[in-house]
């Protein structure tokens, strides 16, 4: 099976709300007016570009918002006009909550290991149960749901309860996970982010955020390791930098994408970050390359503020790397220079093609936030 890119696309009730503690434009952009129509058609765009150039492409619908259920579990009843005409009387930030349309951002949805890493050769989804925001974790049974209506065959497919909704457990997801591979036809190795220990709430060698909550716990990846099957040899586990999440760096995918052979970061995406790459080196082996962004060329902030690694990295015919960014990146004077400058260089990095996705940026999703790799193999 060719890999597919599985977008999100918004609802009609898409919002700013300022839901998302840790995510800095969520929070900034809190209160302003969004257009759930324009949201769409710019993923869209993604998507069709894309798909023409010859990536796979799939969808995966919204969820249905406002979401009544879970209003009437918190004591709202009647019909569906009146509990949400109450809601909104009552509690405001309730109903944004039950109406947020995050489940656009589906690199949230699921981890998925291909059929070539699993013990069982079938490929494995766990929905994530995103525990960190009452909003978010909403979406896990309908996500469930979802991807057991798309990926039925059980002789091929395996999709998982989420995890158990407890923070020592908290699950964000595909948004912190990232499968290298040197063959198609062999297995990858499987690199998960992890903002804490559940069972430790500071952790990482006496460092820990100050400002912003860490989400992603190990104890959550290493079950999601052992359920998928995955061989502890093409494994590696990798905790986020503190200081980076106190930037605004809630998830891996704000600071670092990878693909193929092909890892690039910041250089302070990870605590004892040196040991790392080594370790991807000695699993992936000697084609691993990580292009690594020195804080000189882009600060912490520039890259939260512009989602320069909130892209795709996607395969050319001839090799070597397209990646897909948000037009913010060429607006910041920084990163664009950044960005000239790695295309010439004659790295990995060949290539660098910007969408307007402003209506998602706003909310903290650029391109990677929208998407989810599937079919992986």
């Amino acid at each position: 099976m060719p890999e597919f890119n599985f977008d999100g696309i918004p609802g009609p009730t898409h919002n700013y709300s300022g839901l998302a503690t840790g995510n800095v434009a969520s929070e900034h952009n809190a209160g302003l007016i969004a257009n759930p129509r324009q949201a769409a058609l710019q993923g869209l765009a993604k998507m069709r570009a894309l798909a023409a150039g010859g990536f796979p492409q799939a969808v995966l619908p919204p969820h249905e918002r406002p979401f009544l259920p879970a209003l009437r579990a918190l004591g709202f009843a009647g019909a569906d006009a009146a509990i949400l005409q109450r809601a909104a009387r009552e509690a405001p930030a309730l109903l944004a909550a039950c109406s947020s349309a995050a489940a656009m951002w589906v690199a949230n949805a699921a981890t998925v290991s291909p059929s070539l890493d699993t013990a069982d050769g079938r490929v494995h989804f766990t929905p994530a149960n995103l525990v960190s925001h009452f909003h978010r974790s909403l979406e896990a049974p309908t996500t469930t749901a979802i991807l057991r209506a798309i990926f039925s065959d059980a002789g091929h497919f395996a999709v998982h309860d989420a995890l158990p909704n407890a923070p020592q457990l908290g699950d964000e997801g595909a948004a912190n996970h990232t499968r290298f591979r040197v063959d198609a036809t062999a297995p990858g190795v499987e690199f998960f982010v992890y903002g804490k220990h559940g069972s430790i709430a500071n952790t990482g060698g006496g460092i820990a955020p100050s400002r912003f909550p860490a989400r992603q716990t190990h104890e959550a990846f290493a079950a999601i390791a052992r359920r998928h099957g995955l061989a502890p040899e093409r494994t590696v586990f990798a905790q986020q930098n503190p200081v980076a999440i106190d930037a605004g760096v809630f998830h891996n995918d704000v600071i670092a994408v990878g693909h193929g052979t092909v890892l690039f970061c910041h250089e302070r995406a990870y605590i004892d970050q040196n040991a790392v790459l080594a370790e991807l080196a000695a699993r992936v082996g000697p084609a691993f390359t990580p292009v690594v962004v020195r804080d000189h060329d882009v600060s912490l902030d520039d890259a939260v503020s512009t989602y320069l690694f909130n892209s795709q990295l996607l395969a050319r015919p001839d090799g070597r790397m397209l990646l897909v960014a948000p037009s913010d990146c060429r607006e910041n004077t920084r990163v664009d220079t950044y960005l000239n400058a790695l295309v010439a260089s004659g790295g990995p990095i060949a290539e660098v093609l910007t969408f307007d996705l402003k209506q998602s940026m706003k909310n903290g999703g650029g391109p990677a936030c929208l998407r989810l790799l599937s079919g992986r193999n």
